[in-house]
């Protein structure tokens, strides 16, 4: 099944969160923080003016992102969990 975004929305895979603390605790599940990192997976064509020009997105496909903590829709596909995002939820892009 393949999605793809409307608009300014964004197609989102959340980056797995880290099994141990920097000084080796391992955290167990029932005490982890759904992470607020992704990757984007797929995006919209752009948001439409007030003009009716379309206004590309300022994130693209493949970019690191760190969005706010409850922002978006969950959704699940072929047995993965994405989130499905507006533009404004992405608070910038994570560059390594």
């Amino acid at each position: 099944m393949k999605i793809r975004p409307l608009n300014d929305r964004l197609l989102v895979k959340r980056l797995e969160e880290e099994e141990k603390t920097a000084g080796g605790i391992i955290i167990p599940d029932s005490a982890k923080e759904k992470p607020a990192e992704g990757k984007v997976v797929a995006v919209g064509p752009g948001k439409l003016s007030d003009a009716g020009e379309r206004v590309a997105l300022q994130v693209k496909e493949g970019d690191i992102v760190l969005f706010s903590k409850y922002g978006g829709t969950d959704v699940k596909l072929d047995s993965d969990d994405y989130l499905i995002m507006r533009e404004d939820d992405i608070l910038g892009i994570i560059e390594k």
